[in-house]
């Protein structure tokens, strides 16, 4: 699974039968319906590099993508939230985040071993009480389709527009996705954390070193705090 990981990190339009093939040797050879079952256990699709969570509830709304064509041009104007899956050498966890567009700043963060949705509306409450966003955006999966979740964002003081994108649609979420390669190759793939504990530890050790000391050249090699915070904002050379 932990190979399976790494391998649809930089490649994620591989499939199944791709990717037995690249985990097959002469000595170990890898059946492909292996591969699916695992690839099932850990919610992964081709195409796009996320944990199962696009399957939306029969009774959930799902709202209407509102970001396409849309210049973003300042903090707090739009923030994503999405989950990937955060292998370890006994199992794995999922890692929820949100995620600032403009800034890249990682606003809040939650590691849950289950896909309950408690842990996303703990990591919204969070993000919430550090800011308001004007549209939040989230794929269509159960916990960000649930009222749980919207009706948390309707009476969120200022009006929150809620936006979700096309089943599929990798790019509708793309800062975010990112933002998991980032922490796979820059953190998780060299340290392997073995335990949850140490899990959580390098994980905020890292989001801080993310928000306050790595430099982003899409920022003009500033890093995300300092374009996230009004006072240490300046403008940006395009």
């Amino acid at each position: 699974m932990a190979r399976i990981d790494r391998l649809h990190t930089e490649s994620p339009f591989f499939g199944s039968r791709k990717l037995a093939v690249v985990l097959s040797t002469p000595e170990a050879p890898v059946n492909r319906k292996r591969v699916q079952r695992l690839m099932r256990v850990m919610g992964l699709e081709a195409l796009y590099c996320r944990p199962k969570t696009t399957v939306t509830g029969r009774d959930h709304k799902v709202y209407l993508y509102l970001l396409r064509n849309v210049r973003i041009t300042r903090p707090n104007q739009v923030w994503s939230a999405d989950i990937t899956y955060a292998s370890m050498p006994s199992g794995f966890m999922y890692l929820a985040a949100t995620i600032d567009w403009f800034s890249r700043f990682v606003v809040s963060w939650r590691l849950s071993n289950t896909l309950d949705g408690s842990f996303c509306q703990e990591m919204r409450d969070e993000s919430l009480g550090r800011g308001t966003p004007e549209v939040f955006n989230t794929d269509q999966g159960v916990p960000f389709t649930a009222r749980a979740w919207t009706s948390r964002l309707a009476g969120a003081g200022a009006d929150v527009a809620v936006s979700m994108g096309d089943k599929g649609r990798c790019l509708d979420n793309i800062f975010v996705e990112r933002r998991w390669r980032s922490v796979k190759y820059e953190y998780a793939y060299p340290c392997g954390p073995a335990t949850v504990s140490e899990l959580e530890h390098g994980l905020r050790d890292y989001f801080g070193f993310y928000n306050e000391r790595r430099i982003h050249q899409s920022l003009d090699y500033r890093t995300p705090a300092e374009v996230h915070r009004p006072e240490n904002r300046r403008p940006l050379e395009r």
